[in-house]
């Protein structure tokens, strides 16, 4: 079968990313959700942190808070977080690692600069993505899946002039070691100057891609994006299309993410995503009284 034009996605939107305020204080950039642009299903948020070079004492984390009902998945390019929880679980992610929470029925986490990254300072940098979980996995008990830097798989173009690690899902003929409840691609892709990808998604994935760094061309229409801006895909056809100019002074740096919409009611309140106002109610209530926990060590 011979590739047509038709199959390639169009461009349905380039979104701004704002710049706002987290945890202790430390600044993200958040192309959604904002009063423009909220729930791109099944995804929730998406943040940006850093990149910034923190003096010794400087970096600030997100103290103890509750999740129920969706997945939060941190990817960290630079720096050293440590995570704790009220189930006992604890971990370090260096550069290159992923987190993958399966919050569940709910947890208590933390997720702060690893101690000695917090004395001595550094670069910081890493994403956030939250994933909505269907309805009849909201309840399901919390679990974790901590995937180290060397595990993810990372794969090159044929032509040498694209690379890309695999987080879900999969690509260059390469698929994750990561399992996810809802079909999801989440892919981070490096295109040196004059790189073009066609990446297959199925035309029922809402899709995006994030830019870290960099500037491109997207989709059949050839739109161009930069830096902190996220490109919204039509669902029009089954390839994506992602091309870095032949003059460009630095790679195109960005992340492709896709996932086959729930297409279910969403409740939300901050850190709790159910499908009923009811369901949102009972989670703070079971919050508030201590059935999700509380972090002891």
């Amino acid at each position: 079968m011979t590739r047509s034009a038709q199959k390639i996605r169009t461009v349905a939107g380039i979104i701004n990313s704002i710049e706002t305020m987290e945890g202790d204080g430390f600044i993200v950039r958040r192309p959604f959700p904002k009063s423009a642009f909220a729930d791109f299903d099944p995804f929730l948020l998406l943040d940006e942190m850093g990149p910034i070079d923190l003096g010794p004492g400087q970096a600030t984390g997100a103290p103890a808070h509750p999740h129920r009902g969706f997945e939060t998945v941190t990817y960290l390019l630079a720096g050293r977080m440590e995570h704790k929880d009220s189930r006992g679980h604890s971990g370090i992610l260096g550069p290159g690692d992923v987190q993958w929470m399966t919050a569940g029925a709910g947890v208590v986490h933390s997720e702060m600069p690893e101690q000695e990254f917090a004395r001595q300072g550094g670069r910081l940098h890493g994403f956030q993505l939250w994933v909505n979980l269907p309805k009849r996995d909201k309840m399901i008990p919390p679990h974790y899946q901590d995937i180290p830097a060397e595990k993810i798989s990372t794969v090159q173009s044929a032509d040498g002039l694209a690379t890309v690690k695999i987080i879900a899902g999969e690509a260059f003929g390469a698929r994750a070691v990561i399992a996810t409840r809802t079909p999801i691609l989440y892919l981070h892709f490096t295109l040196r100057p004059g790189a073009k990808v066609l990446q297959p998604a199925p035309p029922e994935y809402n899709a995006l891609a994030y830019l870290i760094d960099g500037e491109g061309e997207f989709g059949a229409d050839k739109k161009q994006a930069s830096d902190g801006q996220m490109v919204l895909f039509s669902q029009d056809g089954d390839e994506i299309a992602i091309a870095a100019a032949p003059d460009a002074q630095a790679p195109l740096n960005l992340l492709l993410i896709a996932g086959a919409p729930l297409n279910e009611p969403i409740a939300r309140y901050g850190p709790f995503v159910m499908n009923t106002e009811e369901e949102i109610e009972q989670a703070m209530n079971d919050f508030r009284s201590g059935r999700m926990g509380q972090i002891e060590f």
